[in-house]
């Protein structure tokens, strides 16, 4: 589990791509403070496992299905990645609740500064925008941001110039893919409405926006 909070920017100092899987070896310094094999690390908002570590780098396995649904294969040697430990229980918690199993990926279509932040404008796919709202929280390459616009296939968020400089969103512009992490808790009570809708209408109804417009809300 994580909150969205980066920790440091690491760097891919070697990367071995096979037949959809990666070994990804990523220079670091704080998130070795007090790594061990098999920890997790959440890389561009990805959760991956500790294989081997020294004090300067760690290496971690990309799996198929994360390799098909990630933008982790579009890393290169000297890429830049987000870092984030798990977090530690009784630790303070500055973000929202990330798990680093990311949704989907969504394309920047917009970057624009507006006095001391920068908009982005993402393209989503479609079956993912059930879980955006207004001021609701979204994991934009592992980094926890506010939603603060909403459209039938793009959520807004804005970054301050600290998120601007301290992370890969920073550096990323028009026409870029980032990783996509929906809120949990949307995710699970959409998923039990889902359920129930199916129950009371042996299972003729999907949850759609149509269907809560004719139900009232």
């Amino acid at each position: 589990m994580f909150t969205g909070i980066i920790e440091e920017l690491g760097t891919v100092s070697s990367i071995r791509k096979g037949n959809e899987t990666i070994v990804i070896t990523i220079g670091a310094q704080k998130v070795l403070e007090d790594v061990n094999l098999g920890d997790s690390i959440a890389v561009n908002g990805v959760c991956l496992t500790v294989t081997s570590y020294t004090d300067r780098q760690f290496t971690v396995d990309v799996m198929p299905e994360t390799y098909k649904t990630t933008t982790l294969k579009e890393l290169n040697t000297t890429s830049a990645v987000n870092l984030e430990r798990a977090m530690a229980a009784g630790g303070r918690f500055g973000g929202h609740f990330v798990s680093g199993h990311v949704d989907g990926t969504g394309e920047i279509i917009d970057k624009r500064p507006e006095k001391n932040a920068i908009y982005y404008e993402i393209k989503m796919p479609e079956p993912l925008m059930v879980y955006f709202m207004m001021k609701g929280s979204v994991s934009i390459d592992g980094t926890s941001l506010t939603i603060f616009g909403v459209s039938d296939d793009t959520i807004t968020v804005s970054l301050i110039p600290h998120t601007v400089s301290h992370t890969v969103l920073g550096a990323k512009g028009k026409g870029q893919s980032v990783n996509v992490e929906c809120d949990m808790l949307a995710k699970y009570v959409s998923r039990m409405m889902v359920s129930k809708v199916k129950e009371r209408t042996g299972g003729k109804k999907e949850l759609t926006f149509e269907f809560f417009e004719q139900n009232g809300f």
